[in-house]
């Protein structure tokens, strides 16, 4: 797996490609944990590379989701192609998340 930070102003944008699973998901939580300190109005999660994710991919980015929103800010997940799509549908996530 593979991440980027990006920021635009008020605007996060974290870049995931490869695949998020138990063994990389902690990979990420550093990053998380400094964008959610940021505290910035709206994040934007890119999953366009996004290969494959499991359970433990998934609870990052509904931890980021929760933190990001308690703090009065917006989530969206952008670019989810083929298995993380499926993921969503099945476990309901799409309707929250919104992918595009």
């Amino acid at each position: 797996m593979n991440f980027a930070r990006f920021d635009d102003g008020d605007e996060a944008i974290l870049h995931i490609e490869g695949e998020l699973d138990a063994v990389t998901a902690p990979e990420l939580s550093p990053t998380i944990d400094k964008m959610v300190g940021d505290h910035p109005q709206r994040v934007i999660v890119d999953l366009s590379a996004l290969r494959l994710i499991d359970s433990s991919g998934v609870g990052v980015l509904v931890s980021l989701y929760k933190r990001v929103r308690a703090l009065g800010g917006d989530v969206r997940i952008v670019g989810v192609t083929d298995q993380p799509r499926a993921i969503f549908r099945l476990l309901r996530l799409d309707a929250v998340f919104v992918p595009a």
